[in-house]
């Protein structure tokens, strides 16, 4: 097992983490946000501070890289990547969607032929989605969906799918099938971020420090407004 710090930043809530042999022993949350710009660097030095104060070895940054605010990504990812420079670690990605689904997987009574859909909200009906199985198998990959009454309806049609996340609560007056269930407060958290983190460590999944990004999904130019263009 390995001491990892965790960086969530992919919506208005600013979380870090550090895990050690599978166990969260330091987490901090800030839900008034978005202010990452102000809290993250604050919470990455206390996390540093107890990693150092305790005489623990960081082996690795874990960040969450998205979909989700480009603005928020950009901060977390730079923060991850910086530490890893200084400290000489690897970098570790994790995608938001998975984030998400660990409390539910942990937490909730979840039929065995059950699907998950992790929504980030996108602004007015649009959301990023992924939809996965029990096992964090990739049944549809992540993507841009302007819901409808139609959405998800091939999956719906022979599974219980399970929506959350703070883009799920728009959608319950569209996606009304029988097999659709609603989650409430779920949000993509740091502490949540250490089984996946381990997973990819184990495997030496890392990523390149120089040139990785956070997963945009869209292009920011795309949704900025034509007056700032």
């Amino acid at each position: 097992m390995s001491c990892i710090l965790h960086i969530e930043t992919s919506t208005e809530v600013c979380s870090v983490s550090v895990s050690q042999d599978g166990t969260s022993i330091f987490s901090k949350e800030d839900f008034k946000g978005p202010s990452h710009a102000v809290v993250l660097g604050v919470f990455v030095d206390e996390a540093l501070s107890f990693i150092d104060n305790h005489a623990i070895p960081l082996d690795a940054v874990a960040v969450s890289c998205g979909p989700g605010s480009y603005t928020g990504l950009r901060i977390g990812v730079s923060m991850a990547k910086g530490i890893c420079y200084g400290r000489n670690i690897p970098l570790i990605g994790i995608p938001t969607p998975e984030v998400m689904a660990v409390p539910v997987l942990l937490f909730e009574d979840l039929p065995e032929d059950a699907l998950l859909c992790p929504m980030i909200d996108a602004r007015r009906m649009e959301v990023y989605a992924a939809i996965y199985d029990r096992a964090l198998n990739v049944k549809r990959e992540i993507g841009a969906d302007i819901i409808d009454e139609n959405s998800y309806a091939e999956f719906l049609a022979e599974h219980p799918v399970y929506f959350f996340g703070n883009g799920a609560a728009k959608c319950r007056e569209k996606i009304t099938h029988p097999n659709a269930h609603f989650i409430e407060n779920i949000h993509p958290l740091a502490k949540w971020m250490f089984p996946l983190a381990e997973k990819a460590m184990a495997k030496e999944d890392f990523k390149d420090v120089a040139y990785f990004e956070p997963f945009y999904l869209k292009e920011f130019v795309a949704s900025t407004p034509k007056k700032l263009l």
